[in-house]
């Protein structure tokens, strides 16, 4: 059996442009996705913590440094500038994959400049 958990969050970030033009998806500066292990083209849900909107996209990769988290696409419409948004991925685990688990939590400023990056390596070790 497989169960599924947190893999990452960036949590907090600020939201710094919408594009309804683009294909679809959201941007996130490369530090970010690094930080966070975060793939291109990952499925990711996002939460905008101002309107209570979920919705699942992919991320893809804006220049490192450059503070952009951008909703592109139809998901532009759920978003407007200066929104905080929580983007977060999920794995699959079996129980034995779970012993070693940990889930990364980037925390960043409203520039969206990482303050603090966590790892829950004790949640799970009463498994």
């Amino acid at each position: 059996m497989q169960r599924t958990l947190l893999l990452a969050k960036i949590h907090n970030c600020t939201l710094t442009g919408a594009n309804i033009n683009y294909v679809g998806s959201i941007s996130i500066d490369q530090v970010l996705l690094d930080k966070a292990s975060i793939l291109p083209y990952e499925q990711v849900q996002v939460v905008n913590s101002a309107n209570g909107k979920r919705f699942i996209t992919y991320a893809i990769p804006a220049p490192a440094n450059s503070g952009i988290i951008e909703l592109n696409g139809a998901a532009a419409r759920l978003g407007i500038i200066g929104d905080r948004l929580i983007i977060m991925t999920y794995g699959q685990f079996t129980l034995q994959e779970l012993k070693h688990y940990s889930p990364t939590v980037v925390i960043v400023d409203e520039k969206n400049q990482i303050l603090e990056v966590r790892n829950y390596d004790d949640l799970l070790s009463k498994l």
